[in-house]
């Protein structure tokens, strides 16, 4: 299996506790990554209680606190580090991570590339 990476933005659009970048990762299903404690954090954009996606407004995935991702559906609250639910319906739950790196003042997804 060989990895490639994929860009996602530029370093400076993904502002400590803002707004995320939403990105596609198939079909239907989006990724979103966000900043938080200096560091870029990278989730598949559904809630783990019920799968539909947790931003209330295109990008915004922080509560009102901006300590927690919150789903706009349940409510659930998700650590930002971990993505592991600490209140909601799916507690003890988490999201599903994605591999990202930020390197030369770029974010790249890490997709891994399966060969027959």
């Amino acid at each position: 299996m060989a990895e490639r990476e994929r860009l996602i933005c530029n370093s400076h659009e993904l502002v400590e506790q803002g707004a995320g970048i939403r990105f596609p990762l198939g079909e239907s299903i989006t990724g979103f990554a966000v900043r938080y404690k200096g560091n870029v954090h990278g989730y598949v954009n559904q809630c783990a209680h019920v799968p539909v996606e947790l931003d209330w407004q295109e990008g915004e995935f922080f509560d009102l606190t901006r300590q927690y991702l919150i789903c706009a559906t349940h409510g659930a609250h998700y650590n930002p580090q971990t993505g592991y639910c600490v209140l909601g319906p799916c507690k003890g739950r988490r999201l599903q991570p994605l591999s990202l790196i930020e390197r030369d003042g770029c974010i790249y997804l890490i997709e891994s590339e399966r060969h027959s």
